[in-house]
């Protein structure tokens, strides 16, 4: 949020350095930031547009805004806008800034998911669009080893992209991988023999195994070569989408896809639920089981049964 919204800046100078502390002392998140900032952002334009000032808000209001919402964007976006909000004013409550939190009370809208949108490849799907990628180049061996790494050890792709060459690393007979999450919280996995094979051969080729506190996934200049600079997660899910473009395979794969998809792979061939936890690194076994798709072949085979 590059500036503090007219909102909270008309309230004076208290509560325009309140919205900023929360915004850099508070969010850490570089993400979230972004996502929280753009939501304040609508609702204080929203409250311009109705002559609504700071000292008027009650939850009135904003289940009014909350209502209008709805009606514009999908509701998981309207539980995150409110989630802003509230989190906000709840600053400024402490703060001293407000009274009383006006969304405190509101109620957003009820959203149950039992399973994820995230597009899903079958393995041998998967398969396919790996061996598919040139590895006679840096760039093939970059993306197969950063493709490689997201798959077989069910990571973010922003945990991916923000790892050093020395969050690869041995211990005991083993290679592991570390990872960076949300919340500065770190989550290491062994390295499956394919991911390590992709790894080693990406790395000394690279010329970077020797190295630690720098960039393990680097991005590319215009002659395809590897720069020091770190890539960034767009340009990953541009790689993602042309190599699924190049392999024949749907347009609408981005970079959880390969996250879902090993889960998937893991459970199929008789991983265990709380494993497979364990290994994304998901606080709760339900958001593990939104990337589970292992039913949905037994549902088809079940509607075929319908013969008309």
């Amino acid at each position: 949020m590059p500036e503090v919204p007219a909102l909270f800046s008309r309230a004076g100078e208290k509560a325009t350095r309140r919205v900023l502390e929360f915004f850099t002392a508070q969010i850490r998140n570089p993400n979230t930031r972004f996502a929280y900032g753009r939501a304040v952002g609508r609702f204080a334009a929203w409250c311009d547009e109705h002559g609504v000032g700071i000292e008027q808000l009650e939850p009135m209001i904003v289940a009014g805004y909350v209502e209008h919402l709805g009606q514009h964007v999908a509701t998981p976006s309207v539980k995150q806008h409110l989630a802003a909000i509230r989190m906000l004013f709840d600053y400024l409550v402490i703060g001293q800034v407000m009274p009383f939190n006006p969304a405190a009370s509101v109620r957003g809208p009820k959203y149950v998911v039992k399973k994820g949108k995230t597009p899903v490849l079958q393995a041998g799907e998967a398969r396919e669009l790996l061996d598919a990628i040139d590895t006679r180049t840096i760039a093939g061996l970059r993306d197969r080893a950063l493709i490689g790494v997201m798959v077989y050890s069910f990571a973010r792709v922003s945990a991916v992209v923000g790892m050093d060459v020395e969050d690869y690393y041995p211990q005991g007979k083993r290679w592991w991988l570390r990872f960076h999450e949300k919340g500065s919280k770190e989550h290491a996995v062994p390295v499956h023999h394919n991911a390590e094979q992709y790894l080693d051969e990406y790395l000394a080729v690279a010329g970077i195994g020797d190295t630690s506190q720098i960039p393990l996934f680097r991005s590319l200049d215009r002659h395809r070569q590897l720069t020091d600079r770190r890539v960034h997660r767009n340009e990953v899910l541009e790689m993602v989408k042309r190599r699924a473009r190049a392999a024949d395979l749907p347009d609408n794969i981005g970079c959880h896809t390969w996250r879902a998809t090993g889960i998937t792979a893991y459970l199929t061939n008789g991983g265990a639920l709380e494993t497979a936890q364990a290994i994304a690194g998901h606080e709760s076994p339900r958001t593990t089981k939104l990337y589970d798709r292992t039913s949905d072949e037994v549902t088809l085979d079940e509607i075929e049964k319908i013969v008309i």
